[in-house]
């Protein structure tokens, strides 16, 4: 078939969604491997003509989806490491950091459009395809994204993030 590069064009965008919406390494690395699985298993089921992109974000999202039903909590292991501390070489580190904080501070559903729209570069309405739900909710959504992420980033209203040293 000749999606296959043309699927594999897309890894990067894929891990780069995947790792902003599970926030681990590993999670992420998996979330794809994943997506990918499902994708080329329902290859049949894309149509040509259509933004593959937007198709890979959507069984993306919906294998996201049916592992966090399908997930239950459990006890952390103890026998994991910790991730070592790093001293920040440069003032952007921080701000870094702080973004990634606040992000997963958001709901994951605002989380989730403020991502596929800022990071990813969907329109609105390849993001409303995308999650399954109407335009209005993703213009929404995005909006109350955006001021949540403003309040937590500048500090007003006394819940800015504080930078640990």
């Amino acid at each position: 078939m000749s999606d296959g590069p043309s699927l594999v064009a897309l890894i990067p965008r894929l891990r780069r969604y995947a790792r902003a919406l599970v926030g681990d390494r590993a999670a992420a690395d998996d979330l794809v491997q994943d997506t990918l699985e499902r994708a080329w298993a329902k290859l049949h089921l894309f149509r040509q003509g259509t933004d593959l992109r937007a198709w890979l974000f959507t069984v993306m999202h919906n294998v996201h989806v049916n592992q966090v039903r399908a997930a239950r909590p459990t006890d952390a292991l103890e026998d994991e490491m910790p991730e070592l501390a790093q001293r920040a070489v440069q003032g952007d580190a921080l701000l870094v950091r702080d973004l990634e904080r606040a992000l997963a501070a958001l709901p994951a559903a605002q989380r989730e459009v403020l991502l596929l729209v800022a990071l990813e570069d969907l329109s609105y309405e390849e993001t409303a395809n995308v999650l399954g739900i109407p335009i209005g909710t993703v213009m929404s959504r995005l909006a109350r994204a955006r001021e949540k992420l403003r309040v937590l980033m500048t500090g007003k209203g006394g819940t800015k993030l504080q930078v640990v040293k």
